[in-house]
């Protein structure tokens, strides 16, 4: 029992900072002129991916959790385990745009401005969630991710207190190459790249913006690999086994929640790494803890102050009535 208790706690305050440090990555964005920049758009997505991850998936991965049981039902079990699948993957798939983006700002810098244009990342970004929910909510649906090909937690043999995620070879094979090895790899060699030419040219790299942002936007990509790669090794052995039901796998959980603590990870990364965001944090922190005690100082002038008025408006009622 004490246990469970404190693991509530622990998965609690790993949710709150998930949600609370994300939507501080979304307001410094908003509130620092040093911040509005066309590479801080997939920072921005990539903070509303680990938001949404906060608000719609951990809770119901806690509870799962926490109760070893699912009291919501097929249909939502089934919406929930499409949603933790199109987050990740929108994340991994932000996250190569990144390195894209990078990798342009270092190898081309004189014609980063005319090819890196507004509407070539918005249509960069719609395509990121436009394929993570093809390969999400499409496949869990359709039933293409399970063995017998029927769609999951559906059908006479289902249990309703149980919310599984079915895996087959072809859908575990096609999903872990195209969204997680086949990008990192992709994001590992752009890297390597950016890396060979900032040794060759370190004087003129060093000196601007663009090796700092380079510098933050690859603590991110490794932290997400620290944490994401366990899953995808155990995901990939799970599903060449055609595992009926990997959330009964001892290690299945343990992994899942290290990927999702990388969403608590990447707001503090930005703050320790990057200066603008440092400061954005630190201003917005300060106005927040002013307006908290402006609002103090008004509840207690108020309440000091009004009975004395009262007091005033008798004494002079008592002098007219004399």
């Amino acid at each position: 029992m004490l246990s469970k208790v404190m693991l509530g706690v622990i998965l609690s305050l790993l949710i709150l900072l998930t949600v609370g440090g994300n939507v501080l990555v979304c307001l410094a964005v908003c509130a620092s002129r040093r911040l509005r920049c066309l590479t801080n758009c997939f920072i921005v997505s990539l903070a509303v991916t680990d938001l949404l991850l906060g608000l719609l998936v951990l809770p119901f991965s806690a509870l799962l959790q926490l109760s070893d049981e699912w009291p919501l039902g097929p249909v939502f079990c089934n919406f929930y385990i499409s949603m933790d699948v199109m987050l990740c993957t929108a994340s991994i798939l932000t996250l190569l745009a990144i390195s894209v983006d990078r990798y342009m700002a270092v190898t081309m810098p004189l014609r980063y401005t005319s090819l890196v244009l507004p509407w070539r990342v918005a249509v960069a970004l719609v395509s990121v969630w436009t394929v993570s929910v093809a390969v999400s909510f499409l496949p869990i649906q359709m039933g293409w991710n399970t063995v017998n090909g029927t769609v999951q937690n559906h059908g006479p043999w289902a249990s309703e207190r149980r919310c599984r995620f079915e895996l087959n070879r072809p859908y575990v094979l096609t999903d872990s190459l195209l969204t997680f090895y086949l990008p990192l790899l992709a994001m590992c060699w752009t890297y390597l790249q950016i890396l060979r030419i900032a040794r060759a040219q370190a004087k003129r790299i060093i000196s601007t913006r663009d090796h700092k942002a380079t510098l933050t936007l690859a603590a991110v990509i490794g932290a997400f690999v620290v944490c994401w790669l366990p899953y995808f090794i155990l995901f990939t052995v799970l599903g060449l086994k055609e595992h009926p039901d990997p959330g009964i796998v001892p290690e299945f959980p343990i992994v899942l929640w290290l990927g999702y603590a990388n969403s608590a990870l990447n707001p503090v990364i930005y703050g320790a790494l990057n200066r603008d965001f440092r400061s954005a944090y630190a201003h917005l922190l300060r106005c927040r803890l002013h307006a908290q005690s402006g609002w103090r100082n008004k509840v207690q002038r108020n309440v000091c102050h009004k009975p004395h008025r009262r007091q005033s408006k008798h004494v002079k009622a008592g002098a007219q009535v004399r």
